[in-house]
């Protein structure tokens, strides 16, 4: 009988976890644990080298605008400043142009989060009151960003799903592609910007 009860509460201690056998020093647990979350709050919170090829496009650019949606607009002129912003975490742009006749005024903030290791995005602006949201990723080390983004659909109200490409073609130009649902319900190219270098 005993040897049954010893061998009941061996099993029993194999099959509590581990932080309950140091259930003993409940302040070397603790303090173990906040080192772990800070520890990884750090990693989340510094900006690594993603976040300096980004840095790569702080500057004045010229942009060309084409749009391809209906009623199809001739190409445009316009500007975009892209600035770092927290510490160097994001890239904020700010574009302005004109869009079928009226004033265009749009912002951008993206960055990277090291934690979903993938590039992220909001985008705003006049000709609309919703926020659109993209999340990216890229096979050439940032050269090449491929964006996914849902915004909503005035016409009916819904949420549609959209995606982009911006590509580095140089250090003083970039060009970045947008495609999203046609009126027939199926992918076309809306749009596509080329930006030059401020000299």
């Amino acid at each position: 009988m005993k040897v049954k009860m010893i061998a009941a509460v061996a099993a029993l201690v194999l099959c509590l976890p581990i932080s309950m056998l140091f259930a003993a020093d409940p302040a070397a647990t603790d303090k173990a644990m906040q080192e772990e979350m800070m520890k990884k709050w750090q990693a989340y919170a510094t900006p690594g080298d993603v976040h300096k090829t980004m840095a790569g496009m702080v500057g004045a650019w010229d942009t060309v605008v084409k749009s391809y949606s209906e009623p199809a607009t001739p190409e445009t002129k316009g500007t975009s400043t892209f600035t770092s912003i927290m510490d160097g975490r994001y890239i904020q742009e700010n574009a302005e142009g004109n869009f079928m006749g009226m004033p265009f005024h749009g912002i951008g903030t993206f960055g990277y989060d090291n934690a979903r290791k993938k590039y992220v995005g909001s985008w705003v602006d006049n000709m609309g009151t919703g926020i659109m949201l993209s999340w990216g990723t890229s096979d050439d080390g940032g050269k090449t960003i491929n964006w996914s983004g849902k915004a909503t659909d005035p016409m009916t109200g819904t949420e549609q799903s959209y995606r982009s490409v911006m590509h580095k073609m140089t250090d003083d130009q970039y060009h970045f592609e947008m495609y999203g649902p046609g009126m027939d319900g199926k992918e076309m190219k809306m749009m596509e910007i080329t930006y030059n270098r401020r000299k």
